[in-house]
């Protein structure tokens, strides 16, 4: 794991988003397309911003989505599709973007396991949550399975992050369930990048780089990764990196 320390958050998503900009004009230029998975959530503001102003042909990329809690409304604040439409798919116009649709979690899962399958992912935007979670992986996170989606349950620790990012007014109006990519599928592309900045992420990162692989430390698992990697700030950094 190449790990890249900024001074600031802004400084860490600049850095973040340039690099995933590189690696995908990079696989474009090798065959002619690139594919692509963007996490979403307060830490990834700055990397999304500095992605869009980036030099990529858009028309050759397809994007796919992390996560998305079942039964919210796409016009709720927190759906997570508003905020790539908001974000990123309606600035840039990739040449596709396949959404998490949590109103029919059979029907996603199905969808998007077809498609997600078809050709490898060449970058993946990957964050950390304050529980050290990836997408939507809480602990004790699935190591195990070999699926590409799957319902999960959200524990109360993730559920209280979406509260203090200002998603949610309190904790019974976050969803219990959410459709989330597997750490199996998120591992199987070629470069993850993950930018996790701010002084609330501080633990997850200490937890993250001090114990070896286990699934009650999801991130852990992104050690493991041969092309991974990690962006912090001097906040997140801690006394940890």
């Amino acid at each position: 794991m190449e790990i890249i320390k900024s001074k600031t958050a802004a400084d860490l998503g600049k850095a973040a988003g340039e690099f995933a900009a590189k690696k995908l004009r990079e696989a474009i230029a090798e065959k002619g397309n690139a594919r692509l998975i963007l996490s979403t959530g307060a830490s990834q503001f700055e990397t999304l911003a500095t992605l869009v102003k980036e030099d990529v042909d858009w028309s050759k990329v397809e994007m796919f989505h992390l996560d998305e809690y079942v039964n919210l409304p796409e016009t709720h604040p927190a759906s997570f599709r508003k905020y790539l439409k908001e974000r990123f798919i309606n600035i840039v116009n990739p040449q596709k973007a396949y959404l998490v649709d949590g109103n029919n979690p059979e029907e996603a899962i199905r969808y998007l396991t077809e498609e997600i399958t078809k050709a490898p992912i060449d970058v993946a935007l990957i964050g950390v949550g304050e529980n050290a979670h990836i997408a939507f992986n809480d602990p004790p996170a699935n190591f195990d399975t070999k699926e590409s989606y799957f319902v999960v349950d959200l524990d109360e620790k993730c559920r209280m992050q979406q509260v203090g990012e200002g998603w949610f007014a309190g904790l019974s109006d976050v969803p219990a369930q959410a459709i989330s990519m597997t750490p199996y599928r998120i591992m199987q592309s070629k470069t993850i990048i993950s930018a996790v900045p701010h002084a609330v992420k501080a633990n997850a990162i200490k937890l993250m780089m001090e114990n070896d692989t286990t699934n009650m430390i999801p991130a852990t698992l992104l050690k493991e990764h041969p092309d991974c990697h990690l962006f912090v700030d001097e906040n997140s950094a801690g006394d940890t990196l």
